[in-house]
């Protein structure tokens, strides 16, 4: 997955098919409802062009179709992270910590597990 970009919608679909799979048209169309307030076309519409664009398989479950996920769940959220990175600070890391430091957007929580993540890195034993 070199540069591919996920829109938020596939976003949605993915999520819920990386905590479960395979699910139905009906299944993910019932939760995007609850939580998006998608309707059933729309979700229907957006997993045809995700099987398109290779992101999901259709399988047959009986006698109703189910979708599984094409896309690693980590190699997506790296590459999101990359695309971000690169479009919003320049690809560094540290102007964007800056910028979250200086508004103050940072916990003392969060700052400690940024440490505890760093000091990981160092070690040479990433995450």
């Amino acid at each position: 997955m070199e540069r591919m970009k996920l829109t938020s919608s596939e976003w949605n679909v993915l999520n819920r098919l990386w905590e479960e799979s395979p699910r139905t048209v009906m299944q993910l169309s019932g939760e995007l409802e609850r939580t998006v307030g998608w309707a059933r076309s729309t979700t229907i519409t957006t997993l045809h062009r995700m099987e398109a664009k290779g992101l999901v398989r259709c399988e047959q479950v009986g006698r109703g179709k189910a979708y599984v996920p094409l896309v690693d769940r980590r190699q997506a959220e790296v590459a999101e992270t990359r695309s971000f990175l690169d479009r919003v600070y320049q690809g560094s890391v540290g102007m964007m910590m800056s910028a979250m430091a200086q508004r103050r957007e940072l916990s003392s929580e969060e700052i400690t597990e940024l440490r505890a993540i760093l000091d990981q890195a160092e070690k040479g034993g990433g995450q």
